[in-house]
């Protein structure tokens, strides 16, 4: 491994950490005056998402732990997921030789449901009905603990809103990661909800270096169809979130995730995702408040798994122009 030269003996190399970050990169069109805001691309990591740091960590505890391995063989995983959380598990599963079934509500945008059976998982997908809320995992949560508890030889559940490495990992590689490309000069932090994972985690190391760091998340507006985001009325699910790590909630109409997106493509360069346009506008808006000498955004993955998403939300946008 050779981390200057980019030479890898396998992908498993590529993951994020203090010493092989993901980028983050300065705006400048869009952000008001007298403020720097920096995106962190999550999208660089060897599967697209920031959900490549918790996939890793919940893989590699479980193999420590016996539960996959030798001492269990054709033992697989199964998970609930929305997308991105599925697909590192699948890839990381391929690679180790476990199968994988991911369970998915049938709100997760097509692109997502084909990219998961091209990674080889089994996909099942949970009808809306049985989902409470738009776009959540709630109904595939119990499904994917069904299939672990009735069929345990076959089947382990990681657990991403109940496992504590999805914490760790953070701890581990996003937070120091931040610490050391901003040279400890970071003043906000914007991400979103979801396992909450990544703002506990965050939150708790960069709290720890600097209690000043003021850790902002950004929610989208009830009835939403972002996927692997939530509001925080949506939270029951989570065992991960811990209000008291969280200085303020940003609500923003959902609809703004796809035209923020669409914006920072064409004004910024960066193919960003919908959560990441929720995000940046949450950035901005409180920029336009108080200036931000130093704030990082998490941006969790790009636009190319929400095309058709895209397509629905964003005013101008054809399929065959």
């Amino acid at each position: 491994m050779d981390h200057s030269a980019r030479v890898y003996d396998d992908i498993t190399q590529m993951f994020p950490d203090e010493e092989n970050p993901s980028p983050i990169v300065r705006l400048n069109r869009l952000v008001p005056e007298g403020s720097q805001l920096w995106a962190k691309l999550e999208w660089m990591n060897p599967f697209g998402s920031v959900k490549d740091r918790a996939a890793w960590a919940m893989v590699r505890d479980l193999e420590r732990r016996g539960e996959l391995g030798p001492r269990r063989p054709g033992r697989g995983i199964v998970e609930p997921t929305s997308g991105n959380t599925g697909l590192s598990l699948t890839a990381i599963a391929g690679m180790r030789g476990y199968p994988m079934l991911a369970v998915v509500p049938s709100k997760v945008p097509e692109e997502k449901k084909v990219l998961l059976q091209v990674l080889g998982a089994k996909v099942e997908v949970v009808p809306d009905a049985l989902c409470p809320l738009p776009g959540s995992e709630d109904g595939t949560i119990g499904l994917a603990k069904t299939h672990a508890k009735a069929s345990a030889d076959r089947w382990v559940m990681p657990n991403q809103y109940a496992n504590q490495q999805n914490v760790e990992a953070h701890l581990r590689t996003t937070g120091p990661e931040i610490w050391r490309q901003t040279q400890g000069k970071v003043t906000h932090v914007f991400t979103s909800l979801g396992t909450c994972g990544t703002v506990t985690g965050l939150s708790k190391f960069l709290k720890a270096k600097n209690p000043e760091v003021k850790v902002i998340a950004v929610q989208p507006s009830p009835g939403h169809d972002v996927p692997g985001i939530r509001n925080v009325s949506e939270l029951d699910v989570s065992q991960l979130y811990d209000p008291k790590l969280v200085d303020e909630i940003l609500e923003i109409d959902f609809e703004l995730a796809y035209t923020v997106a669409a914006e920072l493509a064409r004004h910024e360069g960066l193919r960003a995702g919908p959560s990441s346009g929720l995000i940046f506008e949450g950035a901005r808006r409180t920029a336009r408040k108080t200036p931000v000498a130093c704030g990082v955004m998490i941006f969790c993955d790009d636009v190319f798994k929400y095309a058709s998403n895209m397509l629905k939300h964003v005013p101008g946008l054809v399929a065959e122009p």
